[in-house]
């Protein structure tokens, strides 16, 4: 795992710790990389931020990229002191894209396996659902990404058993009650909009509590596909601060 910035210089001890996966579209994202914006956007808001390499041994397929996310999390939820929390340190899962998908996934298999373990979860613009059809997909081609997340979702359930199985495609999930609060986050002129508000609604409507934000067109938020930041940042940061206190509350 990717430590962002300096341990040393987090001031508040106790800090929330994010555990976060980058995008890729499921054919990338191994931290020999730059840090991603949207992890640095994360560690500006206060939270201790590490990056799983959810690829490596994986070659980003499921199950076994899922599951070696999820053993982040486990091996995180009983290490929280080692990274400068406490016992009690609240601990997220969050991942733009695909690393959405693998954390909206390993959510749900958090709430399976390790009940109360895990506080909230971060999907930004996430990548649920392979039949890639939503009204507002057909933008994918403006940004250069349609053809990039056909091959992405081929490649992520080559070896699987479909898309049926609710840790590969959260948003075919029937049963979202008691999965981890959610912020999600997404744009007015991005291609996976429709999605991630259609799970929102979705986990909304099944008990769970959650935030959402939509960034306005011309913000910048799409560069996130391709490691670039935006104004979106500052926005991002205030949005993850007011999703901790809710929860704190």
């Amino acid at each position: 795992m990717r430590l962002y910035g300096d341990m040393a210089k987090v001031k508040v001890k106790g800090a929330p710790i994010v555990l976060y996966f980058r995008g890729d579209a499921f054919q990338g994202g191994r931290l020999e990389e730059a840090e991603r914006p949207a992890g640095t956007a994360l560690m500006d808001a206060g939270a201790i931020v590490l990056e799983a390499d959810y690829a490596r041994g994986s070659d980003s397929r499921f199950p076994q990229a899922m599951e070696h996310a999820f053993m982040a999390l486990a091996y995180l939820s009983t290490k929280r002191k080692l990274y400068g929390g406490l016992s009690k340190s609240q601990l997220f899962v969050a991942g733009d894209e695909a690393g959405g998908n693998i954390a909206a996934g390993v959510a749900l298999k958090a709430r399976d396996v390790l009940p109360g373990e895990l506080s909230g979860q971060i999907l930004m613009s996430p990548m649920i659902d392979p039949m890639m059809a939503s009204n507002s997909f057909n933008r994918a081609d403006e940004i250069g990404m349609g053809q990039r997340w056909a091959e992405g979702w081929s490649h992520y359930l080559r070896s699987a058993c479909g898309f049926q199985h609710p840790y590969a495609a959260p948003c075919l999930c029937s049963r979202l009650s008691g999965v981890a609060p959610a912020l999600i986050v997404t744009s007015e002129d991005d291609p996976l909009r429709d999605e991630a508000i259609g799970y929102a609604e979705r986990l909304s409507a099944s008990g769970v509590s959650v935030r959402q934000k939509v960034f306005p067109v011309g913000c910048g938020w799409t560069g996130i596909y391709k490691g670039g930041s935006g104004k979106w940042m500052e926005t991002l940061c205030s949005e993850f601060t007011g999703f901790v206190h809710e929860l704190s509350a």
